[in-house]
């Protein structure tokens, strides 16, 4: 069977490693609030009302597109292209295009640094390979102007993460629902996984620990990964109420 990302793929070990998705989102949930499309976030509501009920969904879709035979992967693809039009078709006008790479960019910045944190940096071909995945994924919901290779791309990202970040309103709201959601010590764990993984012009606007004192406890927890107290570890750190949809994550 012909699949949309082959068994054994880099990009399948980061997807289906729920500690690695949960880094990839952490990231991500620092760079997005900066971004100055984020209002279009807030027009649907389903963020700020809920981050982590559409962390969970945004997971479910890229696991579809990574684990599903290709043709079930395309359609997915379709299907997210699909539900950006109907958010425009409501607000009567479009995403801008580089809204749309910038997201995408996230996503593979993320994967490696996540991946890179909890396990090994990436070969050369796995770089390759994390980018052409996620390129063809943006070509199916035709964004334009994505660059040809990773290398390209590593220039690009520069230029997106120095042109299209800014601190606003919205970035507060949405870390106040962070807070909200997560409660007050582990609202402080995400900012230290936050600091520990973001680029500077992330990390200096939000205030970010420049040397967050987490980065001393990923040994200890690789250590307890591998010892099987892997779950204790996680029903430390994560509300419970989603424990289960977080081991759920795991391929």
């Amino acid at each position: 069977m012909k699949y949309f990302v082959q068994p054994g793929s880099i990009v399948r070990q980061i997807w289906g490693d729920a500690d690695v998705i949960l880094l990839v989102f952490a990231g991500s949930a620092a760079e997005f609030a900066l971004n100055r499309a984020v209002d279009w976030l807030f027009f649907t509501g389903k963020l700020p009302a809920d981050p982590i009920a559409r962390l969970f969904s945004t997971v479910r879709y890229a696991q579809e597109i990574v684990f599903a035979p290709e043709a079930q992967a395309r359609q997915a693809i379709a299907r997210m292209g699909a539900i950006h039009g109907g958010v425009e078709k409501k607000r009567g006008y479009e995403i801008p295009e580089w809204a749309y790479r910038n997201v995408l960019y996230m996503l593979i910045d993320y994967s490696e640094r996540a991946y890179q944190t909890l396990h090994r940096p990436l070969t050369d071909a796995e770089r390759d390979e994390l980018y052409s995945t996620f390129r063809a994924v943006g070509a199916g919901m035709n964004v334009p102007d994505l660059p040809a290779s990773y290398g390209d791309w590593k220039i690009d990202r520069l230029v997106h993460l120095n042109r299209d970040l800014t601190r606003s309103d919205y970035t507060d709201r949405l870390f106040q629902r962070y807070r909200e959601q997560l409660g007050n010590w582990r609202y402080d764990l995400l900012r230290q996984v936050q600091g520990m993984l973001v680029p500077e012009q992330v990390r200096q606007p939000l205030g970010l620990p420049k040397k967050p004192a987490l980065i001393h406890s990923i040994g200890l927890y690789k250590v307890l990964n591998t010892l099987g107290l892997r779950s204790a570890v996680q029903r430390i750190l994560l509300p419970t109420e989603y424990l289960g949809q977080i081991r759920g994550l795991d391929r």
